[in-house]
Parts: C-alpha cells; structure tokens; sequence
C-alpha cells in the first residue's frame, strides 16, 4: 500500500472525498441512471400500474362490514350479478342518489353512490320487515 496516496493536508479533504463524492454530470442533468433500475423508468411503470388499476377498479368496491356480510350469509356473485350491481350504482349515480338501494336478484345491497362502496349486503329472504332506512333511491337491476 503506497502511504503517499492516503496522505491529506486537512480534514476538508477527508469529509470532501468520503461524504461528498463528485457525481459525473450528464447531458442537460438528466437521470445518471439509464435503463431498466433509473428512477424515471421506474416512476413510469408504477404510473402504468396504477392507471390499468383505476381502469380496472372502476366498479364499486365492498367496505369491510360488506365483505363480512357476504361472507358470514354465504352469498356470492357471479360476473353478470357484479356487472349489473356495477351497473345500477351507475345508473344511480346518474341520477344523484347518494345512498342506494341496488336490488340484483334475491340480493339487496346498500350503496354509497360517491363513493362507489357496498356498505352492506343481504339476500332478501333474511329480511323479514323488508325495510331499508338511510336511503335515498332504489335501483331493480
């Protein structure tokens, strides 16, 4: 080892030389990072993922106490059952109801319309009143 090389005149140049390394400049300070790891590159596919998800995402989605409700009463949808509930808080929407009823079949959902959430859901024959409150519209899709 050649002591001449580890030899510095002040502490300036120790702090210089360790914490603040010389960063080779690019053209016009783009990205020193180029290809598949850059920050760009990787900034752009997280944008791509997240725009297919809201594309993807645009039906309703099902609050926790709804998903339970499913859960808990066995009730599943099939794709038409989803896409005509998908359709109905639509159509709600559409016409401004901000809380409603989506009847589908034997099944009842309460939607919150802004949000694009089921709140709860039921198979109508568990309702023996058959009384839905906090509602302001209904939709038989």
């Amino acid at each position: 080892m050649i002591m001449d090389d580890l030899r510095f005149t002040s502490i300036g140049q120790v702090q210089d030389q360790y914490l603040n390394p010389k960063v080779p400049k690019s053209d016009n300070n783009k990205n020193i990072l180029k290809g598949e790891d850059s920050f760009a590159s990787i900034l752009s596919k997280a944008k791509e993922s997240a725009d297919k998800n809201i594309v993807a995402d645009s039906g309703v989605r099902f609050s926790k106490h709804a998903a339970n409700r499913l859960n808990d009463r066995n009730i599943e949808l099939s794709m038409e059952q989803m896409n005509r509930l998908n359709q109905g808080a639509k159509q709600a929407g559409e016409k401004g109801i901000k809380d409603s009823l989506i009847l589908v079949d034997q099944l009842a959902f309460i939607v919150n319309v802004p949000n694009k959430t089921v709140v709860t859901a039921m198979d109508q024959t568990e309702n023996n009143s058959n009384v839905f409150t906090n509602i302001d519209g209904a939709v038989i899709a």
